[in-house]
């Protein structure tokens, strides 16, 4: 079996979590046998053609910057479909092969593919646009939202991460249930258990804080809905009850505004604008924070905390979207009510004031990676929904090949 994903971003091209979620998916899936060829956008620190785990990458250029996001996006899929294209011409007509889509961002691409090739599609919808904003207020969203209906209705399933996005895409799409299937996201562990003796860790904790100084460790996009400004809010009762507690924020985007918001609460002493950090450093960023808080007001799955999870920190999360179908409250981290200011400072001061607790979740945190949110599992329940496509499109009369 072949898998042909299209996907706007690729590592070392990473803007959220598609990036990463793909990169794993990809090595995991060849790892059982399954071939992968990836097309993405290109990257000024990537070549367009290599092999990396076994994943054939093709990296491609969109003709120009486009007038908007919107155009670009068109002119990127115009890309990624003539070198699919290219590559299909090429292979061998009697092989497996099936297309998987990742986000509205490849629709057209994946779409074009499907109906010239007659091949079964699937997609993988990581985020709606209707839940991102809590609605859809204007035309570049309604654009995107209906994209995205596009995209459901044209694939022949659709995975999802959790049943909060299952329930979500019924919602905001009108995607039937029974043509969804819940396949949750993964960490590898193993990547997580770095040399980090006392000596280098004490060296990179004292770039971000004081040596009694609890961190508290954010990392995600400066956009509303991964709730910076909840946290902000939450730091005057954290510091109020423990006062040597330090918030380190790390991730890309317009910060202004949460910088002016830490100066008007009077806690801007106590937090560190680290912006864009590289793997290297989120990695070691884990292990140094005290808690991990991700106080998302939309969040379909939260990578982040699994991410925290593997590297045993403490997590303390909102109950938003997926997150507390990964983080169990009281057993693997600790939930608080979303967008709520003061209970997200009671679960992370929970945290900090009691530090056994806290380690004893933290350890429970990690079988549950391990056992749940593992790659292997991940790429055979894929594979499995690949086999239920191929199998359908077989007895189907979209099927243009012999049987």
């Amino acid at each position: 079996m072949r898998v042909i994903m299209l996907s706007w971003e690729y590592p070392p091209k990473i803007v959220g979590g598609i990036a990463r979620h793909v990169y794993d998916l990809a090595g995991a899936l060849v790892a059982q046998g399954v071939k992968v060829n990836v097309i993405t956008c290109e990257h000024p620190a990537a070549p367009a053609e290599e092999v990396e785990n076994g994943v054939s990458i093709s990296r491609v250029s969109p003709a120009g910057t486009g007038n908007d996001f919107i155009h670009w996006v068109q002119l990127l899929n115009d890309a990624m479909y003539t070198r699919a294209d290219k590559l299909l011409s090429e292979l061998d007509p009697s092989e497996p092969i099936l297309l998987h889509a990742h986000d509205w961002l490849a629709h057209y691409a994946t779409n074009g593919l499907k109906h010239k090739y007659r091949l079964p599609m699937l997609s993988t919808i990581h985020a709606t646009e209707n839940g991102r904003n809590n609605g859809i207020h204007t035309p570049t969203q309604g654009y995107i939202n209906h994209v995205e209906w596009e995209l459901q209705a044209a694939s022949w399933r659709v995975i999802v991460c959790t049943q909060f996005m299952r329930l979500e895409c019924q919602r905001a799409l009108g995607t039937p249930l029974d043509k969804m299937d819940i396949i949750y996201n993964g960490v590898d562990p193993k990547k997580f258990k770095i040399k980090f003796p006392a000596s280098e860790r004490a060296e990179f904790r004292s770039r971000y804080a004081r040596p009694n100084e609890k961190i508290i460790f954010f990392v995600g996009r400066m956009v509303r809905e991964k709730g910076v400004q909840v946290l902000l809010e939450a730091l005057p009762k954290i510091r109020w009850f423990y006062n040597d507690s330090k918030l380190v924020i790390c991730g890309g985007g317009y910060r202004d505004h949460l910088v002016e918001q830490a100066k008007t609460l009077g806690v801007d002493q106590s937090v560190y604008f680290a912006g864009f950090v590289p793997d290297e450093d989120l990695l070691k960023m884990y292990h140094i924070a005290d808690v991990a808080c991700f106080p998302s007001l939309y969040e379909p799955f939260g990578i982040v905390a699994l991410e925290a999870m593997a590297s045993k920190t403490p997590v303390v999360v909102s109950e938003a979207g997926g997150l507390p179908e990964v983080v169990e409250h009281g057993v693997t981290g600790t939930t608080t009510y979303t967008g709520n200011a003061n209970s997200l400072a009671d679960g992370i001061l929970s945290v900090l004031q009691d530090p056994r607790k806290a380690r004893q979740m933290a350890d429970t945190a990690y079988e549950r990676v391990r056992n749940v949110f593992n790659w292997d599992h991940i790429a055979q329940q894929t594979i499995d929904s690949y086999s239920r496509v191929w199998e359908e499109y077989l007895a189907s009369d979209f099927n243009m090949r012999s049987t």
